[in-house]
């Protein structure tokens, strides 16, 4: 099995998912869009993994590789119809990609929890899963209106659209499933992520955080593993 993997920040990679694909003997390949990397030929690929970011989906001109991301996100779905999995901006590209809205939101930072919808009770890639869930979140903006015939899974007290699933296999996720013990630090170092971190948590929110992070590490591994296998299963 091949992964393609696109990051928009050194920073936001695909965490304790990596565990995953190596125990799986998993091949991925990750496009650094922020670089200036170019996407390869989609074909070649049997899953998509799209990473969060600093930036916003609306910021085509400040970052103009999102347009060709988009592009290829939409065909990834709708033409391949292969299994796509979109974590924070990820998830949020995909929604606009589709044709949904995404837009300035209530902020979540910080440890909080998710509960699925009827539909996300019986989702393939939620099985098994905690509900509520407890998750990691850390975004600015949101998913304000779904893409046609897309499904919500699951929400939060301030955010509607938590996942979300268009078609058979294509998922955004608004939390950080794959976040790993060191993590926390590695976001905090981007000014914008320890602006909003501030802002939600105080001065001493870093510290907090990472020690919540930590002592949830078992619960955030599972969890990221058995959503994988989930994941993997709708592969065939």
């Amino acid at each position: 099995m091949r992964v393609l993997v696109l990051q928009h920040v050194d920073a936001e990679h695909p965490g304790t998912l990596r565990d995953c694909f190596r125990e799986d003997g998993v091949c991925w390949d990750v496009v650094h869009l922020d670089r200036g990397e170019r996407i390869p030929e989609l074909a070649a690929y049997d899953g998509m993994l799209v990473m969060g970011g600093p930036q916003d989906v609306w910021e085509e001109d400040a970052h103009p590789w999102l347009v060709p991301e988009k592009a290829a996100i939409r065909r990834f779905v709708t033409e391949l119809q292969r299994p796509f999995l979109g974590i924070c901006l990820g998830h949020q590209l995909l929604a606009d990609a589709l044709g949904g809205t995404v837009a300035p939101g209530t902020a979540e930072v910080g440890i909080m929890t998710i509960v699925r919808t009827a539909d996300g009770q019986r989702d393939a890639l939620l099985n098994g899963l905690p509900d509520p869930m407890t998750v990691l979140q850390w975004h600015g903006a949101e998913v304000t209106a779904l893409p046609a015939a897309a499904t919500l899974l699951a929400s939060s007290a301030d955010c509607r659209v938590q996942a979300f699933r268009v078609g058979p296999c294509a998922y955004g996720l608004q939390c950080h499933v794959e976040v790993g013990v060191d993590m926390v630090d590695e976001w905090a170092a981007i000014p914008a992520y320890a602006a909003s971190l501030r802002q939600a948590l105080g001065e001493d929110g870093l510290a907090r955080l990472r020690r919540e992070v930590n002592e949830r590490q078992s619960a955030f591994r599972t969890a990221a593993h058995g959503l994988y296998r989930n994941l993997r299963g709708l592969t065939g």
